[in-house]
């Protein structure tokens, strides 16, 4: 069968799977995400040689566990506050179920910290997050736990009638598979180019991962070696093929090796050694490290000074390229989780939100000053700073200045004290 018919036969069942008054597509099959999807590619024998890079390959590479590291750690401490909307503003509701999931305990074993620090790991990585939606008597949601990302597969179900429907085929944390639907689990997808299934970094990236992580094996298997140069044994004399396997081993058991160094080679029958040099130099090994470190800061949206590659850094721009992070790369992830919690378990007036200005403070002279400005211009009161300080309020901490600052709300404006009267000078003709 060529080619076309393969391709033919393929739509054919496509069509066939699909047909009746709804239609079912495994969201999968974009190209990026599923090997075994309708694509060009895979009709013409495979993208890849090889197996496709594992995370634990991944992880192997320094930048890209310091990368996974650092955005799953700010996301995870990062506050996320429930609340509800009233005439005067909003009111935090912290002892809302929902609530606690995302604040304090995500279930009986996991804090909301971890579960956070797992949603984003997921995301980053697979580009996608779901978990096990426990509720109570009241089908109130009350914990999360979290699905393997590998054991999920989004299927979507669309009607002209009802429209679009998602269920999701699982694999639940006792080893079971089930279809879930989207009343039992929480999903969120990452970057995603169909609005369904987020783009998985692993497949999508793995020659820029796996060239990071070859440059790190060759650079073991040189120290290993006592950074020696292969060797190559050269001889005028008749040498049978076993012959050579056992000068092969007895030349690698004597010399190779860090322990072996400087030991002195013997050798008869007119034999050579002939040292074949590699100049790592030559090879730009540093800079194909260096590079490396720059490419997953950008596959990550990190700074390259947050993975620890500073030959570019400044102290003017480092300072910036912080808060870059948060502006292009923080900012969006708060933004889809807290979608993603609003449209599956916020109430009716009711709304999450992230809360990264508790991530980015100043240094302590920054901050006093901007208190001491947001005091004097009204905007806040003491009661509010010694909260964001973490500290105990103070009896009059909730009044607000007026005016330039030196008036209290609802006190009466301060006037200048009048000066007393001097005493009238007698006349000269009195005296």
């Amino acid at each position: 069968m060529g080619m076309m018919d393969r391709a033919r036969a393929a739509v054919q069942a496509w069509r066939a799977s699909t047909a009746g008054t709804g239609t079912t597509i495994v969201s999968e099959a974009d190209g990026l995400n599923d090997p075994g999807g309708m694509t060009v590619l895979n009709l013409l024998g495979g993208k890849r040689g090889h197996a496709p890079m594992g995370e634990s390959r991944a992880l192997t590479v320094p930048a890209v566990l310091r990368a996974l590291e650092v955005l799953c750690g700010l996301y995870a401490m990062t506050p996320c506050h429930y609340y509800r909307r009233t005439a005067e503003g909003k009111v935090r509701v912290d002892d809302a179920p929902q609530a606690q999931m995302m604040l304090t305990s995500a279930n009986a074993v996991q804090p909301a910290f971890l579960l956070k620090e797992l949603m984003m790991g997921d995301l980053l990585m697979r580009g996608r997050f779901g978990a096990y939606i426990h509720r109570d008597q009241l089908y109130r949601p009350k914990a999360l736990s979290r699905l393997i990302p590998e054991g999920l597969e989004p299927v979507q179900h669309w009607d002209e009638t009802d429209g679009l429907e998602m269920f999701y085929d699982a694999q639940l944390p006792d080893g079971s598979r089930r279809r879930l639907t989207r009343n039992e689990i929480w999903y969120v997808p990452g970057f995603s180019r169909d609005g369904l299934v987020g783009v998985n970094r692993l497949q999508l990236l793995a020659d820029a991962f796996e060239g990071a992580a070859a440059t790190n094996e060759f650079a073991a298997r040189f120290w290993d070696n006592n950074a020696q140069p292969s060797t190559v044994l050269t001889t005028k004399a008749k040498v049978d093929r076993d012959e050579k396997q056992r000068i092969r081993n007895d030349w690698q058991q004597r010399f190779s090796g860090p322990r072996n160094a400087g030991a002195t080679a013997v050798l008869d029958q007119e034999m050579k050694a002939e040292f074949l040099s590699h100049n790592n130099k030559d090879a730009q090994y540093i800079e194909t490290r260096t590079f490396s470190v720059v490419e997953v800061a950008r596959a990550f949206g990190v700074p390259p000074h947050v993975l620890f590659e500073l030959s570019r850094a400044t102290f003017t721009n480092i300072e910036h390229q912080s808060l870059e992070l948060y502006l292009h790369s923080m900012l969006a992830h708060f933004e889809r989780a807290a979608a993603h919690l609003n449209h599956q378990f916020a109430e009716p007036g009711c709304y999450f939100e992230f809360m990264p200005e508790a991530m980015l403070k100043g240094d302590l002279k920054s901050r006093y000053e901007a208190y001491a400005i947001g005091i004097d211009k009204g905007i806040l009161n003491p009661d509010e700073v010694r909260d964001m300080e973490n500290r105990n309020k103070r009896p009059g901490g909730d009044k607000y200045r007026v005016g330039s600052g030196s008036t209290l709300e609802g006190a009466a404006p301060s006037t200048p004290a009048s000066r007393p009267a001097e005493p009238a000078r007698e006349s000269e003709e009195d005296e």
